[in-house]
Order: C-alpha cells, then structure tokens, then sequence
C-alpha cells in the first residue's frame, strides 16, 4: 500500500508540471524521440532530459536508446493507479452529495410543513369570522 502511494505521489508530481503534461499528450499521439519531443519548448537539452527522467522515475514513459537516438513512449499502465485514485474519490464525493442533496430535500419537507396551516388553526378561524 505504502509502495502505491509513493507510485501515485510520483505521477501526480511528475503531471504537476505543465512541460512535462505537454510531453505526455504528445505521447499519447504515438512514440517519438527525444529530439522530436524537445522541438516545441525553449530550453535546453539537459533540462529537458530532466523532465523525460522525472516521467521515467514516475514510470509514465518508457525509453529506449537505439544508436544516437532515445525514444520515448507512453506507459499507460503507470494512470491505473491515478485512474483507481480519481475513481474513489469520485465515490466517496458522490456519496456526500447524495447525503447532502437528501438532508436538502428534507429540510424542504419540514419548512413546507411549518408553513402549511394546521387543519386546528383553520377550524379556529373559521369559527372566529362567523
């Protein structure tokens, strides 16, 4: 459990960064090399290797050198864990807004109640007008 939870820290701080996002919707295209990847944004190598590292730590991407080219592509199987985690906690909000929504619908009854005359009072009108 504990080994999960350092897995979902690590690809939740690897998304956490918009360069590193943009990297892996680039990926999502299909495997490209790290030349390729690096093309759009202003940095240098070095630095943008930092990134494809941190994507590799999280186990988001997978890399593989042939020669002088590295090319990388998506794991998928690295989201599991963050799918799994959306998914309970999308349970566990479901479930509070369902409580939520039925204490509403309750307190709605109970105003209607206390301001809907009682048959009693209608009666003592009555008798009082007449």
């Amino acid at each position: 459990m504990a080994n999960q939870l350092s897995r979902l820290d690590q690809v939740f701080a690897a998304l956490a960064d918009p360069t590193r996002r943009a990297i892996v919707m680039r990926l999502c295209a299909g495997e490209a090399s790290v030349g390729e990847l690096a093309d759009p944004f202003e940095m240098a190598l070095p630095s943008f290797m930092k990134h494809i590292h941190v994507l590799e730590t999280s186990g988001l991407v997978l890399s593989e050198k042939s020669g002088r080219v590295r090319t990388c592509r998506l794991s998928p199987d690295a989201l599991v864990g963050a799918e799994d985690w959306f998914q309970q906690q999308r349970a566990i909000w479901e479930a509070r807004l369902d409580r939520f929504e039925a204490y509403v619908m309750q307190m709605k009854k109970e105003r209607a109640a206390a301001n809907r005359p009682s048959k009693t009072a209608n009666k003592t009108t009555k008798r009082k007008g007449s």
